[in-house]
């Protein structure tokens, strides 16, 4: 997508981008009979440095150094295909897609009409139960490079964060060549599983992500479209299927019991990350656990005959008087009294 390259801070932070992502670049110059120089010095990448088998650069040089190539190339896939893609084209891709009513609308216009621009790689949007995937099929196999690859399936996630104003937590990241020496790097961009030598290339995710409507407009887009390419290294601090999820952790797994840290470890997640953002969504870790709970006692109460001191058991409370007392609590009625407003 377009950019506009900011500065380099003196203080630069750590350096955590592939040396190898900056080579590529470096190579769609030369492909197109151009020589790198000004970039990377604008990047302050030196000759030396750009050599290194096991450097790194920050990801601010990494966006100094796309933006300058992607003006100066025409190409914003930057050599990744056989045909350039001229400046605007993932904004043309953004625009034709925001008007969508949910992501899932948005990601397959997205993919659609990415094959307008190119035929070297088809995408596409599926899902398989509660798991969606957007996956990357080459029309020749091994035809585009690592960073390309990289390059797409960073943009669509990114761009899908910053639809729905979430961090979209990946359950996978496949990529059909071997793990590569910087392999270590795709813990950060690509959070969650990873597996090299895979069939194809994807990302895959809860579907339900797919039916949350977009949070943006117009003008917010025309203003992302300044800067874009930080959407690929941006980490959205805020998960809006978070409750969700936990919810369904608590739910398959009744007789477990549940800790922060047993239920961070099953969303990939820190513990100190699921109580932020928790927080941030106005929910807490033991008022989740509650309802859960309550809620699993009012369908027995609803669907059974079973004692009220063997519901009490069954969610986990050690007698039938601190259940009664608590469900009063959390309905107003007692468990007696609920069954009987709400009988089978």
């Amino acid at each position: 997508m377009p950019i506009r390259p900011p500065e380099i801070a003196k203080d630069k932070p750590a350096a955590a981008t592939p040396m190898a992502f900056a080579k590529a670049i470096a190579s769609a110059y030369r492909l197109y009979g151009r020589e790198p120089a000004g970039a990377l010095k604008l990047a302050q990448i030196t000759p030396a440095s750009l050599q290194q088998i096991d450097g790194h650069i920050t990801a601010a040089q990494m966006e100094v150094l796309s933006g300058a190539a992607m003006h100066e190339l025409d190409d914003e896939a930057l050599g990744a295909f056989s045909r350039r893609l001229p400046w605007g084209s993932y904004g043309m891709l953004a625009r034709a897609s925001i008007t969508s009513p949910n992501l899932g609308i948005a990601l397959r216009r997205w993919c659609r009409h990415h094959a307008l621009l190119t035929d070297d790689i088809v995408l596409r949007v599926t899902t398989s139960g509660n798991v969606a995937a957007i996956t990357v099929n080459e029309r020749k196999p091994g035809g585009v490079a690592e960073f390309g690859l990289v390059h797409v399936l960073r943009n669509i996630h990114g761009l899908a964060c910053w639809y729905v104003d979430s961090r979209i937590a990946l359950q996978g990241a496949f990529f059909p060549f071997a793990a590569p020496p910087h392999a270590d790097a795709y813990a950060l961009m690509f959070p969650g599983p990873l597996r090299f030598g895979a069939a194809q290339a994807e990302i895959r995710f809860d579907a339900r992500y797919l039916d949350l409507p977009l949070r943006r407009d117009e003008k917010a887009l025309q203003q992302m479209l300044q800067r874009a390419l930080p959407l690929t290294v941006l980490q959205y601090r805020r998960d809006r299927l978070l409750v969700q999820q936990v919810r369904q952790v608590l739910a398959t797994q009744p007789h477990q019991g549940h800790n922060a840290a047993g239920v961070a470890e099953q969303l990939n997640i820190s513990v100190r990350t699921l109580h932020r953002q928790l927080r941030e969504e106005g929910a807490s870790l033991q008022q989740l656990k509650d309802a859960v709970r309550f809620g699993r006692a009012k369908d027995f109460l609803n669907r059974s005959d079973k004692p009220v001191k063997q519901v009490a058991a069954a969610v986990g409370f050690l007698n039938e008087k601190s259940f009664t007392r608590a469900f009063r609590l959390q309905t107003g009625l007692t468990p007696s009294e609920f069954r009987r407003e709400n009988p089978k």
